[in-house]
C-alpha cells in the first residue's frame, strides 16, 4: 500500500504498541499499520495477519487520513437510555432510601425494581435489563438476606435457650485413638524414623 508515516517516530511508536498492547484486534490495527508503512502490498499484510482486506483497508485510511491517533477505538453509536442521567440520580436516591409502606415489602428485588421504574418513572425493562441497570449503578442485586422489621432478637435468644435439643450428647470417654483394625502392629513401625 502506499501510505507515508505522518511522522518519522510513528514506525517506532507503532512498534512499542505491538509489544505492549493486549487487546489481539488493537495490535492487529497497530501491526497493518506498521507493514502497510513498511512498504508491503494489501494482498501481504492480508495474507500475513490472516485479516480481511476491508480490514487492513481500514485501517491503513484511517492512519492516512488521522495518523496515530484515529487507530484508537471509538464509541459506538447506540440506542439512548432510557432511564435519563437525572432520572439515574432519582433512582438511585430512591433506592438507596429502601422500600417505603407503599410497596408493602421489607427489600427490593428484580421484580419490584422494574415496577418502581414502570410506576415512578414511566420506563419498561425487562428483569434482565432492571438487573443490567443495577450493574451500571453500581449495586449488586446478590446481598445478605436482609432482617425483617418486626424481628425481635430478645424473643429469638429465649427460644434458643429454652428449646430442647434435637440430639443427645456423646459419651466423654469415647476413645478415638485406639484402632479398631485389630491390627498388631507396632505405632512407630509405619513411620520412617528406624
Amino acid at each position: 500500500m502506499d501510505v507515508e508515516p505522518h511522522d518519522s517516530a510513528d514506525l517506532n511508536e507503532l512498534r512499542r504498541w505491538i509489544r505492549t498492547e493486549r487487546k489481539a484486534k488493537q495490535r492487529d490495527r497497530y501491526r497493518v499499520v506498521l507493514l502497510a508503512l513498511e512498504g508491503l502490498t494489501t494482498a501481504t499484510i492480508v495474507d500475513k495477519l490472516d485479516r480481511s482486506r476491508p480490514f487492513v483497508q481500514k485501517w491503513v485510511y484511517r492512519y492516512r487520513d488521522e495518523g496515530l491517533g484515529g487507530l484508537g477505538e471509538r464509541p459506538r453509536p447506540g440506542p439512548p437510555p432510557k432511564l435519563s442521567r437525572a432520572d439515574q440520580a432519582t433512582f438511585k436516591a430512591r433506592l438507596d432510601a429502601g422500600p417505603v409502606t407503599a410497596d408493602g415489602i421489607c427489600t427490593l428485588r428484580g421484580r419490584d425494581i422494574q415496577r418502581i421504574l414502570a410506576r415512578e418513572f414511566g420506563v419498561q425493562y425487562s428483569l434482565p435489563g432492571a438487573y443490567d441497570l443495577l450493574r451500571r449503578l453500581g449495586y449488586s442485586y446478590l446481598k445478605p438476606r436482609p432482617r425483617h422489621r418486626k424481628n425481635d432478637p430478645e424473643a429469638m435468644a429465649q427460644w434458643k435457650q429454652a428449646a430442647p435439643l434435637l440430639s443427645a450428647r456423646s459419651k466423654a470417654d469415647t476413645r478415638t485413638d485406639v484402632s479398631k483394625s485389630g491390627s498388631k502392629t507396632k505405632a512407630a513401625s509405619g513411620s520412617k524414623a528406624h
